[in-house]
């Protein structure tokens, strides 16, 4: 994978991105409760305090709970809740080990339909249906990752130019789109006493 993105608005950040498929399903991990910038700079965050170039999950495995817990909390912290969410990243990595011999190109490498892929998506952990369709709105729009039926399997996240997600988000005009729509979404929410997701 070597593509140029732009969801960090970093260049240090969205070149590993760019040609790290883990770093972008960490960083749909870190996507919660902080804005979206934010989440996708905290693998390139992670790099550099593991002392390496790239992630590997087999690496990140096999630090020990608390010590791997510090690298997201040390100052400034990946995310505001750096403990659960370092949990979470080494149960991604865990998974990715397990099933997919820590190769997270495998899961789309030889899938047949965007169901099948939808599917994948949302055994990981952290993920679920949302989240799914998101990276698979990003894997085919951004990535290249387009297997039969992905638009309709990403739902409303696979229209062409929705802005509703990182998905469309390709620099800094998009990104305010994106903002926007998600500000509207939570003032809908808001108004009928409904939590938005996401």
């Amino acid at each position: 994978m070597d593509v140029t993105l732009h969801l960090a608005q970093d260049p240090e950040a969205d070149a590993l991105l760019g040609r790290s498929p883990l770093a972008v399903l960490v960083g749909m991990v870190l996507d919660r409760q902080i804005p979206v910038e934010w989440a996708f700079k905290g693998p390139a965050a992670i790099v550099r305090r593991m002392g390496t170039e790239e992630l590997d999950a087999h690496e990140i495995v096999v630090f020990e709970p608390e010590t791997f817990a510090r690298l997201l909390s040390d100052k400034p912290a990946v995310h505001p809740c750096p403990g659960p969410m370092a949990e979470l990243v080494q149960q991604l990595c865990r998974y990715l080990v397990e099933h997919y011999d820590g190769d997270p190109e495998a899961i789309w490498r030889d899938v047949d339909s965007g169901q099948e892929l939808l599917r994948r998506l949302e055994e990981l952990p952290g993920f679920g249906r949302q989240k799914a369709q998101i990276l698979l709105a990003l894997l085919g729009k951004q990535l290249g990752v387009r297997p039969a039926g992905w638009r309709e399997a990403a739902g409303a996240y696979g229209e062409e130019r929705s802005f509703r997600s990182v998905a469309d988000i390709t620099g800094p005009e998009s990104l305010a789109k994106v903002r926007a729509h998600e500000q509207e979404t939570k003032a809908a929410a808001e108004a009928t006493g409904t939590e938005p997701h996401g």
